[in-house]
């Protein structure tokens, strides 16, 4: 059975099914409203238009839709990895520099997928079995959830009792959007849940709207274009800084296809291949660096609504794309975006993240993963405290995060560890 034959019976829409306008419409906004905090964050705090990155995140989406051929369902929002270093270069050379390292970081993903085509991927099985794969991917899911709890409790630094109220109730809202509605308001729990939790905000008194009113209906982004805003020059200490962050973020990469893929019943690495995968990602990089942007990279945010609505249509994606790039020109609704308070995305991510940690669960119980060997139980006690635990690897500007390394020394570990301990040996 060839993939375009192959439907996903567990899907309400798979990867390829269009769905009706309306339907379209709500579900793009969804993916919207999941990745619209994180996009901007990053951004605001390296000092670059927050519409930009909008515009960004969209075409880079879209970019990344177009190599891979339409088979992806992945959102691309501005990456996290790399603001160390964009605010280090914004204060020394400017965006022109972050645009030298986010267009380097790109061409870095590009040539690794030439290398890939070349030799194949079928390496990836023997450093990724499943004993590797599962804890990473609820990594993935658990690794921010310190985040989402303190956003969800700390007001500047302060515990705020009607913060934790937003968030549980927001929380409690989404859970029962899923759980007791069903037709098309069943696939949009997470967009239902975040309007519910803004007017709930808003009824708390601890949504900002001076912002929402001062706000132009249109405004053109700021963006930096290369020989139109600004000459070209080298920049050696860009690149030098951000290139080796793009091995980092190909860790991460890999690991969302690895959720991706149990999600859609599909092998990614095989089609349309981790060689266009990563080109895909390295042309939306390269695009980002070109108008202004942050670099971009998938979104766990979405891969959760993924799971929870069991919606993958990659039109859908694309719907939230296009939204994308239109929203960064349309001031008022940025504005109103942007305002949603910290404890309703907490609320969100709640069920977000704990539904990527769970889908690693499901890998470890649906390969039969014997935890009495020692070897899987250190291998993944190793990778869960380091990647919940939060521990970092720098050097100088250099960061491996916690996800990147806690899978960096899985597959170290599932390299070198022999299959039996010796303590396991029968004696004769």
């Amino acid at each position: 059975m060839t993939e375009k034959e192959f439907r996903n019976e567990e899907a309400v829409l798979d990867i390829h099914d269009r769905p009706k306008t309306a339907h379209w419409i709500g579900l793009s906004l969804q993916h919207l409203f999941t990745m619209f905090g994180a996009t901007v964050l990053v951004p605001i705090l390296v000092g670059i238009d927050p519409g930009i990155a909008l515009v960004s995140s969209g075409l880079g989406t879209i970019v990344y839709l177009f190599v891979t051929k339409g088979k992806i369902p992945a959102y691309l929002g501005s990456s996290f990895a790399f603001i160390a270093a964009m605010q280090m270069l914004m204060k020394s050379d400017g965006y022109p520099a972050i645009a030298q390292g986010a267009i380097t970081t790109g061409l870095v993903y590009v040539i690794v997928s030439i290398i890939i085509s070349k030799i194949g991927s079928a390496w990836l099985d023997k450093i990724l079995p499943p004993i590797v794969v599962g804890p990473v991917v609820m990594v993935i899911g658990l690794g921010l959830a310190s985040n989402a709890a303190n956003n969800a409790m700390f007001n500047n630094g302060e515990y705020d009792f009607k913060f934790i109220a937003v968030a549980l109730i927001t929380l409690g809202l989404t859970i029962f959007y899923n759980m007791f509605f069903k037709g098309f308001l069943g696939l949009i729990p997470i967009l239902l849940g975040i309007v519910s939790g803004y007017l709930v905000a808003l009824l708390f008194g601890i949504v900002d709207i001076e912002p929402i009113k001062n706000a132009a209906w249109f405004a053109m982004p700021n963006f930096e274009i290369p020989f139109v805003q600004y000459q070209p020059k080298l920049h050696l200490n860009a690149i030098t800084t951000m290139a080796p962050i793009a091995f980092v973020t190909m860790t991460e990469h890999i690991g969302h296809l690895m959720v991706l893929n149990k999600l859609t019943k599909r092998n990614f690495f095989q089609d349309p291949g981790l060689s266009k995968t990563l080109m895909g990602d390295g042309a939306a990089q390269i695009v980002a660096g070109l108008v202004g942007g942050p670099p971009v990279t998938s979104y766990g945010e979405n891969i959760g609504v993924l799971a929870i609505t069991r919606v993958h249509s990659v039109f859908v994606i694309a719907g939230a794309a296009v939204f994308a790039v239109g929203l960064g020109f349309v001031g008022k609704l940025s504005a109103i975006i942007l305002s949603i308070p910290g404890p309703v995305i907490s609320g969100i991510s709640f069920v977000l993240f704990g539904v990527i940690a769970a889908s690693g669960l499901k890998i470890l119980i649906d390969n039969q993963i014997n935890f009495d060997k020692k070897k899987n139980l250190l291998i993944a006690s190793v990778i869960l405290v380091i990647g919940i635990g939060g521990l970092v690897f720098k050097l100088d500007t250099f960061e491996l995060s916690s996800m990147a390394l806690a899978t960096v020394l899985g597959i170290i570990l599932n390299l070198i560890l022999p299959e039996t301990a010796r303590s396991e040996e029968k004696s004769n």
